[in-house]
């Protein structure tokens, strides 16, 4: 009974759980990259460069086999060169993005650090001697 306890501590904890909140997170934010880089950004620059488009950027190592009648027996086995581009070009705007996302945290972080913490207020001891030393000044 002791490891479920023990298992049900770890995962209700705070990290696990901001833990799956940012891999979901994280997945959803993915598919819009996807999205940005094959459906906004990938058109222009295969424009800019003469209407290529990179997901069709293959290497053939072996053309596909076809029997008399046309039907492929054997397909043909590629290198996706396009998808690479297309998977780097992804992770190039994902990490930064996340870089910005840990800039503007560690810029909040710093702003609170540079505040200065007010005065603790002055215990018992501070406050009768100060009274005492106010007393001496009176006389």
């Amino acid at each position: 009974m002791g490891m479920i306890q023990e298992f049900r501590e770890f995962a209700v904890r705070g990290n696990v759980v901001d833990l799956a909140v940012g891999v979901v997170i994280g997945a959803a934010f993915g598919k819009i990259v996807t999205a940005l880089v094959d459906k906004i950004i990938m058109p222009p620059i295969g424009l800019l460069i003469g209407g290529v488009d990179f997901s069709r950027w293959v290497i053939t190592l072996r053309e596909a086999v076809t029997d008399a009648a046309g039907v492929v027996t054997t397909p043909a086995v590629v290198i996706g060169i396009g998808d690479f581009i297309n998977t780097i070009i992804q992770f190039t705007i994902v990490a930064f993005a996340i870089f910005l996302a840990v800039k503007v945290v560690n810029r909040m972080r710093r702003k609170q650090a540079e505040q200065p913490a007010a005065p603790p207020a002055p215990t018992a001891e501070e406050k009768l001697l100060t009274e005492i030393r106010d007393l001496l000044r009176a006389k």
